[in-house]
């Protein structure tokens, strides 16, 4: 397990992530129906001379071995092979290779190898493209392509083409190797599916004192001070924080959130076998789960510089491997979860609310539209207490910046941000609870008349999805794509004299 400042465990994230409550329809795809997100691929799918080309997909186990395959028209297919990166210089693009014995295994961190001598297997010892044999040794020929998990000099994973062999030393054979794409490995084979993230996997970085970290995955772990309460397969982080107040804002006035997100991210991965020109017939890659939250703010917030003050709090990271019939795909989820604060300093508030929904974001490929992108959310809001008083405006944001690529390139980026909002005009005092389900407004000062005030939740999307999808071999298009602005807001309680 990698160093970490602090020991955790999507998003969002997963990210990873942080849902949007809107959506936009999932683009047309070209491929043949099935349920999920992304492109669709029939499990089954058979290339013109009857042969089974499906792979599955599936979390890689702890030990991975490194894929291969030939140059084209070699018939060496992807396999699993007894090959390891012993060293990688990203600068150079020399790795050093090794071949350890048949019973030894790769672990994630590359750290396992050997100096054992070199052998080439007979086609006839290649693993299926289902992944489903053992690993046989192989030695580095110029056009091959491998797929290693993460290793030294590698962090995020290596995926890449030999182009020359450079010579042999006790440390294994070291070679030139320039960068690879995904469809040189998985040929006409197709695949799909939604694998959960370990959320022991993800390496957090505190920004704030007083944030917590806990987590549940199988076999009862259990890590944290909610980890008791947390659900199997989920990552929780709990924040508290000062935020400024306005200048000259009474003691009474100064400004807090607190709060929690709790997530169970998946990453959802499609490929659509290779087309006659080369290029994958369709392809998706994007994060899912399922989300919860529940945040409160209470007294007089400004933005000190009179725009939205953004205040970071948690950086995580992870890179879950997935196993694609035989080839280790290495993925790369980052998120950044912060606090925002827009206001002028005079409107104080109480607002507590629970959230919780559903969410996916992502990009997928087809032939005729090229690559779009994906988002959709679905959530649900439970006000908890709502309160505002005296005239102006307050807005809290609990949100991530989140991103998704494929070995440690960036393919898609999102900013997804519930958040609060109260605002009164005049001076009223009005506030709600959830114990009456009652909701009062208070008395207008110095005759004010028409006075209001509200209290709203929302959820705002925006994003880019970016080129470097094309680890795919889908053509480059030089430009990235955005997510579209996505925005909904609901009325939390308010009232009006």
């Amino acid at each position: 397990m990698r160093h970490r400042r602090a020991l955790l465990p999507s998003f969002a994230v997963t990210a990873l992530f942080l849902a949007a409550a809107c959506s936009s329809a999932a683009p047309h795809t070209e491929s043949p129906t099935t349920a999920g997100p992304g492109p669709r691929v029939t499990a089954g799918a058979r290339t013109a001379d009857g042969a089974n080309r499906s792979l599955t997909v599936a979390a890689a186990p702890a030990t991975v071995p490194t894929a291969a395959a030939g140059p084209p028209g070699t018939g060496q297919r992807a396999h699993r092979t007894t090959l390891t990166v012993s060293s990688y210089d990203s600068r150079t693009g020399r790795a050093v290779l090794s071949n350890r014995p048949s019973h030894q295994e790769t672990s994630h961190t590359g750290t396992s190898r050997t100096g054992s001598s070199h052998t080439t297997p007979s086609p006839s010892s290649s693993p299926s493209p289902s992944g489903t044999s053992s690993a046989v040794p192989h030695r580095a020929d110029v056009g091959d392509v491998i797929a290693s998990a993460p290793a030294p000099g590698a962090p995020h994973g290596l995926l890449a083409k030999v182009t020359k062999v450079l010579g042999a030393s006790d440390r294994g054979t070291e070679v030139q190797t320039e960068p690879a794409t995904l469809n040189a490995l998985l040929g006409d084979g197709t695949a799909k599916g939604a694998v959960p993230v370990d959320p022991s996997s993800f390496a957090v970085d505190k920004l704030l004192p007083d944030v917590k970290v806990s987590w549940a995955k199988a076999g009862d772990l259990r890590v944290g001070p909610e980890g008791a309460t947390v659900p199997l397969g989920s990552l929780r982080l709990d924040v508290r924080a000062q935020v400024p107040t306005a200048e000259g804002a009474p003691t009474s006035a100064s400004a807090s959130v607190r709060g929690f997100v709790q997530v169970a991210p998946r990453v959802d991965f499609a490929y659509g076998g290779t087309r006659a020109d080369a290029t994958p017939g369709s392809a998706y890659l994007g994060v899912s789960g399922t989300w919860t939250s529940g945040w409160s703010v209470g007294g007089r917030a400004a933005a000190s510089t009179g725009s939205p003050l953004r205040i970071p709090f948690a950086r995580l990271h992870a890179d879950p491997v997935l196993q694609v019939g035989p080839v280790p795909v290495v993925v790369d989820l980052d998120l950044t979860c912060y606090i925002q604060i827009s206001g002028d300093g005079r409107a104080t508030v109480d607002v507590e609310q629970s959230l919780r929904g559903a969410f996916t974001a992502g990009g997928t490929f087809g032939t005729s539209r090229g690559w779009t992108p994906v988002s959709s959310s679905d959530m649900t809001s439970t006000p908890v207490h709502a309160s505002v008083s005296t005239a102006g405006s307050l807005k809290t944001t609990l949100g991530a910046e989140a991103s998704v690529g494929l070995y440690g390139t960036v393919g898609v980026t999102a900013d997804l941000a519930p958040y609060l909002r109260g605002e009164a005009s005049g001076t009223v005092s009005g506030s709600t609870g959830t114990a009456s389900g009652s909701s009062r407004a208070g008395r207008a000062k110095d005759g004010a008349a028409g006075a209001a005030w509200g209290v709203y939740g929302g959820v705002d999307l925006s994003g880019t999805l970016r080129l470097q999808l094309s680890v795919f071999g889908t053509p480059i298009v030089h430009r990235d794509t955005p997510l579209g602005a996505l925005h909904r807001e609901w009325k939390l309680a308010g009232g009006t004299l």
